[in-house]
């Protein structure tokens, strides 16, 4: 997929490292460290199958995150052209300058691996929307960075970013937001609708809704582990209330002979003419693989109509 109107192609399942932070952090806290042995096989076979860009974040785990996808590029012997990587500046308590400051940080976590997207992660920087893109925009100019990108920001928020960009003479390419059959407000609040018109990607964050869209809490009621406990979704009424919608993902996964995983993906991916890319995680090569498997073939219109109508009962708006 293109991402926004630039001429950077992206593969339209990405991986999200979130789970590379090694314990490390606050928010590295909610995942077990990983032997170096799994990761690297996790991406090795992301891009044996497919996928060609990861999102990191300087907050997963202190930069850690950063650090191992770094090396497991190098250590894999990946081509620069072939694989790209996007991160987030940490915007809480920080300024713009900062925001400048923070890119050869980023680079050396990543060992010198080039910045192919870089994002303000949250809303919340002590400068205004249009100091941050000034600050981006010089970013660009002097080649630190390939293209820019938010996350999280709310309609009027990347409305004002993409005009506060274009001022300096570049475009913002994309807003990095929670999507998925049980969280569809980007369809009703005008980001979606307005990432269209200003020629924008949407980059869907926890795509599996956590892993509750593959149907194995569905299964047996698995009390989850981690960070799920703190999810509503996870809730014994709500996985009961949810039963129908992964019936109808699993009749359709075993009509296309996938997962309900892998449709629930395709579902994102195939919507909106190609807008949407997703990145959902793996903690296990399997899960590597099984993500990298939604790509390549599409649902039909009546599948869409389908999910769109028994999603429409439990979804978040």
């Amino acid at each position: 997929m293109r991402l926004g109107e630039s001429d950077t192609w992206l593969s339209p399942i990405g991986l999200g490292t979130w789970q590379f932070s090694q314990g490390r952090g606050l928010v590295g806290k909610f995942w077990p460290r990983l032997d170096w042995a799994l990761i690297l096989s996790i991406v090795e076979e992301s891009l044996n199958h497919g996928v060609n860009w990861f999102d990191t974040a300087e907050v997963y785990g202190k930069g850690r995150s950063e650090e191992v996808l770094g090396q497991a590029m190098r250590e894999l012997d990946v081509s620069l052209d072939t694989a790209f990587i996007a991160t987030k500046w940490w915007p809480l308590w920080r300024t713009a300058p900062h925001l400048e400051r923070s890119v050869p940080g980023r680079l050396a976590a990543l060992g010198q691996w080039p910045i192919t997207l870089y994002q303000v992660h949250q809303p919340y920087s002590r400068s205004t929307i249009a100091q941050q893109m000034e600050s981006m925009a010089r970013l660009l100019d002097r080649g630190l960075i390939k293209h820019a990108g938010v996350s999280n920001f709310s309609l009027r928020q990347m409305r004002e970013a993409h005009r506060a960009l274009k001022s300096h003479g570049h475009r913002l390419v994309s807003n990095q937001v929670r999507y998925h059959l049980l969280d569809r407000r980007i369809e009703s609040n005008g980001i979606l609708a307005a990432a269209e018109d200003l020629g924008m990607s949407i980059i869907a964050y926890s795509p599996l809704a956590q892993g509750l869209l593959s149907g194995k809490f569905h299964e047996n009621q698995r009390v989850p582990w981690g960070m799920r406990k703190l999810d509503s979704h996870f809730r014994l009424a709500y996985i009961n209330r949810t039963r129908s919608l992964i019936d109808v993902l699993q009749s359709i996964a075993e009509n296309y002979q996938v997962t309900p995983a892998q449709v629930a993906l395709n579902w994102i991916i195939t919507r909106s003419g190609g807008r949407i890319l997703a990145i959902p995680g793996a903690m296990r090569v399997s899960q590597a693989v099984q993500n990298a498997g939604a790509m390549g073939w599409s649902l039909s219109k009546s599948d869409h109509q389908a999910l769109d109508h028994e999603s429409s009962r439990v979804v978040v708006r």
